[in-house]
């Protein structure tokens, strides 16, 4: 069974979640063909995006002028859908932060995209993220391309303009990835497309923890992975951290990420003199940030806003308790005193004070809420049971929707080379 995934960046360092997926895919038998608009600009750490990279086909790998002729095609072969798509682009514009050039680019995408779903036998397109790459896929549909689905993250999407409305109407199906996302999605779809809302979990290998050590970690470390941004709220951890330190308690941290944040983390780091405290990794591979995890007593999260962090799930997974946030989803997953800590999002007393109670815990209760939380990922989140559930979304819309011409003779199939 052949299906698409059409990703705006892919393989990405923070969307190892997205890789899983389509692996997890492909073991239960789906030949998945992956198309992004891009690729990820820096370095791949992980082996495993390396070999992802060579399996992607990119939209705009030579430059925007290779879509003119794409799209010239689309509009000379059938002038009535195309009319159609520009119909949907100007209504998309209107419920969008991005004006109308943006979504015409847009169909212009759509527009090289479609014929290399034809002649691949793409029986159905999914995208993750409700923003331009869910669009992308919608306007294929439109011109003649399979059904498509979404997966719907947040918090952006929850909040940034995106005609998240039409593309909900439009799908064969939504994805959410926890209980709050499908509140949203309800909050923000019409009544009559509340079935077409389903909960499919991120998930992990069994690969990725069934290795690991059932020994608690006793050091005086704390580590927070993630991408080095305002939503994670590392300004807040580093104050918090000054406030530990401040009061003479043995502590180290570690923030394993990088991003657009770096350059005023390592400013506060420096004005409250955290040097010696405070480690910042960069980019690091999946098992670095494992060892990373491993090494440290629990992770702490501190965000602002989030959809369902797969970084928690590692860390539960590892038996290494979680503080982070009533944010979102993640009360779902985090229950206080059972698996970790929840405190308000922008306390800044909470955060320390949840910091120092861990930092104080015996190691037997460290150990239990360890266990606890190892337990609670993975009767949740098994990359293989949240796969099967989508593998079966996917054949039923393939199952319901009139099939197409797999391969059309007058398709000119282009060859696939990332090199």
């Amino acid at each position: 069974m052949k299906i698409a995934y059409f990703v705006n960046h892919y393989p990405k360092v923070s969307h190892s979640f997205i890789r899983r997926e389509i692996l997890a895919l492909e073991r239960l038998g789906f030949e998945v063909q992956r198309i992004a608009l891009h690729g990820w600009k820096g370095a791949l750490p992980d082996v495993e995006d390396q070999l992802e990279r060579e399996k992607t086909r990119y939209v705009l790998k030579n430059g925007a002028l290779t879509l003119l002729w794409p799209t010239f095609r689309a509009l000379i072969r059938s002038p009535l859908r195309f009319i159609s798509v520009l119909r949907v682009a100007v209504r998309m514009a209107r419920d969008s932060d991005r004006t109308l050039p943006y979504h015409l680019a847009y169909i212009a995408e759509a527009c090289r995209v479609l014929p290399w779903l034809l002649a691949s036998g793409a029986r159905h397109i999914h995208a993750h993220f409700a923003s331009n790459s869910a669009e992308v896929a919608l306007y294929t549909h439109i011109l003649g391309g399979p059904p498509f689905s979404l997966t719907v993250h947040g918090p952006n999407e929850f909040v940034i303009p995106m005609g998240l409305r039409e593309k909900v109407h439009r799908c064969a199906f939504v994805v959410a990835i926890s209980n709050y996302g499908v509140s949203q999605l309800y909050l923000r779809s019409r009544y009559e497309d509340w079935p077409k809302v389903k909960l499919v979990h991120c998930g992990l290998e069994e690969a990725f923890y069934a290795s690991a050590s059932s020994e608690v970690c006793t050091s005086a470390r704390l580590v927070c992975v993630g991408r080095l941004c305002e939503e994670k709220g590392q300004l807040l951890l580093i104050e918090a951290a000054a406030r530990i330190v401040a009061k003479g308690i043995p502590f180290e941290l570690v923030l394993a990420g990088d991003g657009d944040l770096r350059g005023e983390v390592e400013r506060l780091i420096q004005k409250h003199g955290l040097g010696q405290v405070v480690r910042i990794t960069g980019w690091i591979s999946s098992e670095e940030v494992r060892n990373e995890i491993l090494a440290a007593r629990a992770l702490v999260l501190p965000s602002f806003a989030e959809g369902l962090p797969v970084v928690l799930m590692e860390a539960m997974a590892l038996r290494r308790p979680v503080l982070t946030t009533y944010v979102a989803g993640i009360p779902e997953l985090v229950r206080p005193g059972e698996n970790g800590w929840l405190f308000p999002a922008g306390s800044i007393d909470d955060l320390t004070r949840a910091m120092e109670e861990c930092l104080s815990m015996s190691s037997e209760d460290l150990r239990r809420l360890g266990d606890a939380g190892h337990s609670r990922v993975i009767q949740r989140h098994s990359i293989d049971t949240e796969a099967r559930k989508l593998a079966d979304l996917f054949r039923a819309a393939i199952s319901s929707a009139p099939q197409r011409v797999a391969k059309e003779t007058h398709v000119l199939h282009e060859p696939h080379s990332n090199k």
